[in-house]
């Protein structure tokens, strides 16, 4: 009876970390009328919140996971190419083709140099794609990003506001790295007390997201209402640009239609709260470089659950 009781709030709790989209699109909705709800969360609340979203994943990961990369390094190698040129390409030429005001453009093309997103993770489940190959994607972009997301951002917006480099470099280390590195060696010393923490962490770390993206929201509610459709169709474009590029660079490479999902998918989905935590931190006097960020969670989250929902009714061959 304990364990039907424990299979089914297992199953509860995955359902609602499995509507992510809903998690980030109530809060987002609800900071635009209402603000206070979410304000409060702010500051290194903020900070803290993403750290909580990379200890989980760092739980989820063991060193088996990392000599994956070892035994299909040709997939690995195209989604890693894939996440760090075709986004921050997109971002900068998205940002300049709409001429997006110069935080918002900031924002968008950090946002587009940060690395694939966990959540990619359950949306290639969802969408029959290669669970372990995205696993891999995911955790090699997150630790590139500790020299490729201040570079490529330096790169992209130097010429539109000071970027601190060695800034972005130091607190992606301290956000993305150590929490990651404590779960990895947290899941190897103390694997009994994982694995009662493992069931509730995805939906605590949704909601993390959840609160980090409301509050961003919430604290730029009249530029967002302000800036409207414009940054809007900017943000979808992104990641539409990434689903689809990411796709396509796949099959040019003749990869398995599950290998080109995977890709995709990781390609389209980024760390949106990280790249909202490097903004608040490193351009502290334009908080306006958050919002993208905040709007990017949402957005790529959205799409990313409408297109694994449409590939779950085509299975892949192969």
């Amino acid at each position: 009876m304990n364990q039907v009781a424990a299979s089914s709030a297992s199953g509860i709790l995955e359902r609602l970390a499995n509507a992510f989209p809903f998690w980030v699109a109530g809060a987002c909705g609800l900071a635009l009328v209402w603000p206070e709800l979410f304000t409060w969360f702010k500051g290194p609340m903020i900070v803290g919140g993403l750290a909580v979203v990379m200890l989980g994943m760092g739980m989820t990961l063991a060193p088996t996971d990392f000599a994956r990369v070892a035994s299909r390094p040709s997939a690995v190698i195209a989604g890693f190419v894939a996440q760090f040129t075709i986004m921050p390409t997109a971002g900068w030429s998205i940002a300049t083709l709409f001429d997006l005001p110069t935080p918002f453009a900031v924002g968008l093309i950090l946002v587009a140099c940060c690395p694939g997103g966990t959540a990619s993770n359950v949306v290639s489940y969802i969408a029959r794609a290669d669970v372990a190959l995205s696993v891999t994607m995911t955790t090699c972009s997150t630790l590139a990003a500790v020299v490729l997301t201040p570079l490529l951002t330096s790169m992209l917006a130097g010429h539109l506001v000071e970027v601190d480099t060695l800034g972005l470099f130091r607190d992606t280390l301290q956000v993305v790295i150590a929490p990651v590195a404590i779960g990895v060696a947290l899941a190897r010393c103390a694997p009994a007390t994982v694995a009662r923490v493992l069931p509730i962490a995805p939906l605590v770390s949704v909601l993390a997201i959840a609160l980090i993206c409301g509050s961003i929201i919430g604290q730029s509610a009249a530029a967002v209402w302000e800036s409207g459709f414009r940054l809007l169709a900017a943000i979808v474009l992104l990641h539409a640009t990434g689903f689809g590029v990411g796709y396509a660079f796949a099959c040019v490479f003749r990869f398995s239609p599950i290998v080109a999902r995977t890709v995709s998918i990781e390609t389209g989905m980024q760390n949106s709260g990280l790249g909202v935590v490097l903004a608040k931190r490193n351009f502290a006097s334009e908080p306006l470089t958050a919002v993208p960020g905040a709007i990017s969670a949402l957005v790529h989250s959205v799409l990313g659950s409408l297109l694994a929902a449409l590939w779950r009714l085509w299975p892949p061959r192969g």
